[in-house]
């Protein structure tokens, strides 16, 4: 039996929205080869800032050491398995860039928005946001 979704449910991610001098913004490229925003999915009873450190510091090795106390952008939709995502984004700093590999970052690299726009291997949510981000 194949249970259905409700249309009222979405995953909750939280994002890690890490900008350079230049504003512009990191992204991590996965071992598919997609690059995606550096954070996920929230914690049942989690609040975000502690989401984001933990995130950050399971995927990549890396120590926060600012989060913002409230969303620079929140955005809905839907993702490679066509269920619906809400991706929040908070302002984040860390200690340095130096981080771990693992299978959610094999590679950094910070973006401008057209250069995202022109990349082919986005996840749909990180195209999505492009399209929001203002530098």
């Amino acid at each position: 039996m194949t249970e259905q979704i409700p249309n009222c449910f979405y995953r909750i991610s939280i994002k890690a929205l890490i900008l350079d001098e230049e504003k512009r913004f990191l992204l991590v490229k996965e071992d598919n080869g997609l690059w995606e925003l550096p954070g996920g999915g929230l914690d049942f009873g989690e609040n975000p800032q502690d989401g984001i450190k933990r995130e950050l510091q399971e995927e990549m090795g890396l120590n926060t050491t600012f989060v913002a106390e409230k969303p620079s952008y929140f955005l809905t939709i839907p993702n490679l398995k066509n269920v619906y995502i809400a991706n929040v984004l908070y302002e984040t700093k860390v200690e340095d860039l130096n981080f771990t590999p693992s299978e959610e970052c094999v590679e950094i690299k910070f973006f401008t928005k057209e250069e995202a726009l022109q990349e082919k291997n986005l996840f749909p949510n990180v195209l999505e946001f492009a399209k929001l981000y203002k530098e």
